[in-house]
C-alpha cells in the first residue's frame, strides 16, 4: 500500500549507465566527478554499459576490444564502483563473441553482456551470444524499443523480440532495456517470463508506468536504470521514489533487484 511519507533510499545501484559517452567521460578526473555526484544522491554502484554506439552499429573485433577495455578502465578506476557489461557484437560469430566474453567476463570480472542495435534479438546469430551468458551465468540487457518501423526492424528490437528471445532461452536472465521506451506493449509482452527483468531507463517519467509494471510484472521484475548521462540522475530517481507503490517495492526496485541478479 502506498504510504505518504517521503522515502530515502540508503542505496541504489543503476543498472543502465554509460560513464563513458561518445568520447565524453574518458577522462580520470571525469570519472571522479561521476562518482562523487552520484555518491551524493545514494549511489553504491552503477552498471557501465559503455560506449556503444562509438563506432556506429556493427563494431568490429578491434572496435569492441576498445569499447570493453574503456569500461575495464572506468571500473579500475572506480575501485569497485562501476561495475562492467561486456559489449558484445552478435554479428562477428560465435567464435570471436566467446572469446571477448571470456576475456571481459572470465578475465576481467564483467558480470553480465550488452547489446546495442548490431541485430534484431531474434537473428539467428543471437545464438553465440546466449551460449555466452549461459556459460558465464551472466544477464544480457538487451536493447529494446517500442516502434513500428520495418525499415529498421533487421537490427532494432522490439520488446515482443526481446521477450521472444528470453522465451527461446529460459535458462538465461535477460534484461529488457527502457521501460518508457517499451511502454504497456513492453509489459504486457513480458508478463509469464519469469527470466526477464526490465529496467526503469529510457526517455522522461511517464506517470503510472511503474506502478503499472509492478502491478503486471511483480516488483521482483523491474531494476532502476538510469541511462546516465542522456538522463538526469535525479529525475531518473525521483520516477521510483516519487510512484506510489509500496516503499518495500521502492527499495526493490532502486538496490535489491539488481544486487540479487548480479550477486553483488
Amino acid at each position: 500500500m502506498f504510504q505518504n511519507r517521503a522515502f530515502y533510499p540508503l542505496s541504489i545501484i543503476d543498472i543502465h549507465t554509460h560513464p563513458v559517452f561518445f568520447g565524453e567521460g574518458s577522462k580520470p578526473a571525469e570519472t571522479r566527478h561521476q562518482i562523487k555526484d552520484a555518491k551524493r544522491l545514494g549511489f553504491i554502484h552503477m552498471i557501465s554499459l559503455g560506449d556503444v554506439l562509438k563506432f556506429g552499429r556493427t563494431p568490429d573485433r578491434k572496435q569492441t576490444r576498445i569499447i570493453n577495455d574503456e569500461t575495464a578502465e572506468v571500473m579500475k578506476r572506480g575501485k569497485g564502483f562501476f561495475i562492467g557489461f561486456c559489449a558484445l557484437n552478435p554479428l562477428l560469430g560465435e567464435k570471436a563473441v566467446m572469446e571477448e566474453a571470456d576475456r571481459c567476463i572470465g578475465g576481467m570480472g564483467f558480470k553480465g553482456i550488452k547489446l546495442e542495435l548490431s541485430c534484431n534479438a531474434q537473428d539467428p546469430a543471437m545464438a553465440g551470444i546466449m551460449r555466452a551468458a549461459r556459460r558465464h551465468g551472466v544477464p544480457v540487457l538487451q536493447h529494446s524499443w517500442s516502434q513500428l518501423y520495418k525499415r529498421t526492424r533487421s537490427f532494432h528490437s522490439d520488446p515482443e523480440d526481446t521477450c521472444a528471445l528470453a522465451r527461446r532461452w529460459p535458462d538465461v536472465r535477460i534484461i529488457m532495456a527502457h521501460l518508457t521506451g517499451c511502454g504497456h506493449r513492453g509489459i504486457r509482452a513480458a508478463r509469464g517470463l519469469d527470466n526477464l527483468v526490465v529496467d526503469t531507463s529510457g526517455a522522461g517519467p511517464e506517470a503510472g508506468l511503474v506502478e503499472y509494471a509492478v502491478e503486471q510484472l511483480g516488483e521482483h521484475r523491474v531494476l532502476y536504470g538510469s541511462d546516465l548521462p542522456i538522463r538526469d540522475l535525479p529525475t531518473a530517481v525521483g520516477r521510483i521514489t516519487g510512484s506510489p507503490i509500496s516503499d518495500r517495492a521502492k527499495q526493490r526496485l532502486l538496490h535489491d533487484n539488481a544486487a540479487e541478479l548480479l550477486g553483488l
